[in-house]
């Protein structure tokens, strides 16, 4: 049996005398006895292992007693030394198998190891609202390329419009302010958590708005502008959330009220554009060092289309509706002459527009309506003079949209004339 656990040890690369080797530097490991008693590791200063408020448990000695292992025959430092290995995609199977599994996958120490190692999965997150007006919510997997179940979003937001959307953490997906056909503006905030894939609450906003700016740097999430009640009235003001205080707080406002319609966090400042109180097309930009908002209008705004993305500090954003012609700013010329085309346009339908640019496992990833999705690889754009031609950076992961968009669209024009077409509000990337 020892021979066993040294040659698992050694097949594994993780050291099992004590888990805070195994991730080491993490401030959630302390909390590993709580949700696997009977672990063996070095004693810690007690913290809050979870965003669940924990409850009174018998004692842990008593627990570990009468508990079994996580795998029979196995250490339990070991046993997750193993399933920090299984796929994401079977997590949800692995909660069902008993109540300790379900406990040590609900909690944030099993996810740290996983990102610790670097075998943590990034999944895109969709939100989108359906012919009927409700709110959607889709999980897809690039690596198997299916598309995963997810808890209905909360009521408050079934219907809600011109709400934002972001990511802290990188495993909290936040929604927050918008407007409710019943009861007009919010300041209400929820957030998904891809741990434990449940709605949680947060602290609500400062400022009732819709329709508004919103980015995240440094993990903290900051709100700008936008509508509030009283007809169509103008905000300057802006706020900020930072979630290792839970707390909002206000920040300098905007020069000018705006409702804006593109926005992002390039070379740590945050660009917006949008529409003024006379419907005059503005652009500021935030220093968030400084905290101070100055007016923009060199040609990088000019020529700013929506979506856009900033990534390895280049920015990009869409040159034609379906998203396979690319466009990248020039700093030098202060123009946006550099292009990406896949030379294989789908078409201007609304089902093939472009709704979103995130980031993937480094490459750069355009979502349509349909839900079609493709790749690329941005970073090997530099080298198409040495060879690389601009067609096979791109790549498709979710096609099935494609291929029934000619006979969907046209019946779609003709059953859903006078219906709201569905269509995607938001993606993001969260990763376990």
């Amino acid at each position: 049996m020892e021979y066993l656990y040294q040659r698992c040890e050694s097949i594994m690369g993780v050291d099992t005398t004590c888990l805070c080797r195994v991730d080491a530097g993490l401030k959630t490991v302390a909390g590993a006895k709580k949700f696997v008693p009977g672990t063996k590791i070095c004693i810690q200063p007690d913290i809050k292992p979870s965003i669940h408020p924990s409850r009174h448990k018998p004692a842990r000695d008593i627990r570990s007693r009468n508990q079994p292992p996580l795998l029979p025959g196995l250490p339990d430092d070991l046993a997750i030394a193993c399933l920090i290995r299984v796929p994401r995609i079977e997590h949800r199977k692995l909660r069902l198998v008993c109540k300790r599994w379900y406990r040590l996958l609900a909690g944030n120490f099993f996810y740290s190891l996983r990102k610790n190692l670097g075998i943590a999965e990034e999944w895109i997150y969709v939100i989108k609202r359906d012919r009927d007006g409700k709110i959607l919510f889709h999980a897809f997997d690039p690596i198997y390329q299916l598309w995963q179940p997810l808890p209905p979003v909360p009521r408050e937001y079934s219907e809600a419009f011109g709400f934002g959307c972001a990511v802290l953490s990188g495993c909290h997906l936040y929604l927050f302010g918008g407007k409710d056909p019943l009861k007009g503006s919010m300041r209400r905030v929820i957030f998904y958590s891809a741990r434990t894939n449940k709605w949680h609450r947060a602290p609500d906003m400062l400022r009732r708005r819709h329709f508004f700016g919103s980015c995240v740097i440094n993990n903290c999430l900051y709100v700008a502008g936008g509508e509030s009640e009283g007809g169509h009235r103008s905000l300057k003001s802006a706020e900020v959330y930072d979630p290792n205080k839970n707390r909002w707080s206000f920040i300098a406002e905007m020069e000018t009220a705006m409702v804006p319609f593109i926005g992002v966090v390039h070379n740590g400042k945050w660009f917006l554009k949008g529409l003024g109180s006379h419907r005059q097309v503005l652009s500021e930009v935030y220093h968030p060092e400084t905290d101070n908002w100055y007016a923009v209008y060199d040609g990088m705004v000019a020529g700013w289309r929506n979506p856009s993305i900033s990534m390895n500090g280049n920015l990009y954003a869409l040159d034609c509706k379906d998203g396979c012609k690319l466009r990248i700013y020039d700093v030098a010329t202060d123009t946006w002459i550099k292009h990406i085309d896949s030379k294989l346009h789908l078409g201007n339908s609304c089902a093939l527009e472009a709704a979103a640019l995130v980031p993937l496992n480094g490459k750069l990833c355009i979502i349509r309506n349909n839900m079609s999705i493709s790749v690329v690889d941005v970073s090997k754009s530099d080298d198409e003079r040495g060879g690389v031609v601009a067609e096979k950076l791109w790549e498709t992961i979710a096609g099935k949209g494609q291929f029934k968009t000619f006979i969907a669209n046209i019946w779609s024009s003709f059953a859903s004339r006078n219906r709201l077409k569905s269509h995607i509000l938001h993606c993001q990337i969260l990763q376990a």
